[in-house]
């Protein structure tokens, strides 16, 4: 059984948003149309408390896109996004969401950033996605969403330790930076993960 997972394609990632992903708005239309493709589509869902620690506003002296130490992790320091309840935490309102079976939320741990749908950066919490996927006789996921160098790379590394054929849809991600992107490709083609584009399926 094949999966599509849908990656924060949220309001916040949407151009005028807090956290604006360069043309996360041109996704949409190809990740509706994906969607028709498959038995099982879910989506993530960026879902941060007002005090998370990876806002640069709650860090005194510190600025967006900084990095510090946190709890023994890397962290970028991000302007404030996809606090619970907000309309900037919502999904895209041309985001199709009559054929996502489970909404997995991320990031709701305010000592922790989570990437990954899978798992927070540390692998300290699953989200219990794998146990879903595998729970529906899942073997094959392909991602799309935003941002494709952050939240698609880190859940496309997670899919394939946790077992599954893993595909990222390139023409249905767009990335912070193009470099970050082409960086983070190479990591997970080397460990097995296929880049493909819409038009194949």
């Amino acid at each position: 059984m094949k999966a599509l997972l849908l990656i924060d394609i949220q309001n916040d990632f949407m151009p005028g948003g807090a956290l604006a992903v360069p043309g996360g708005d041109e996704i949409v239309a190809i990740v509706n149309q994906l969607q028709l493709r498959f038995e099982l589509v879910v989506a993530t869902q960026d879902w941060h408390p007002q005090n998370h620690k990876s806002f640069a506003v709650n860090h005194a002296g510190k600025q967006v896109f900084e990095e510090i130490d946190l709890n023994g992790l890397n962290q970028v320091l991000w302007p404030i996004h996809c606090v619970q309840g907000t309309k900037g935490a919502e999904f895209s309102k041309n985001l199709l969401m009559n054929k996502v079976e489970a909404i997995f939320r991320k990031g709701t741990d305010s000592e922790i950033d989570s990437y990954s749908g899978f798992y927070d950066n540390g692998h300290r919490k699953s989200t219990a996605l794998t146990e879903y996927l595998k729970g529906k006789q899942v073997t094959e996921v392909y991602i799309a969403g935003l941002a494709a160098d952050y939240c698609v790379y880190y859940t496309a590394k997670d899919a394939l330790e946790e077992g599954f054929k893993t595909y990222i849809v390139e023409d249905a991600v767009r990335a912070i930076n193009q470099d970050g992107f082409k960086k983070a490709k190479e990591d997970i083609t080397n460990n097995g993960a296929i880049i493909i584009d819409s038009t194949s399926l």
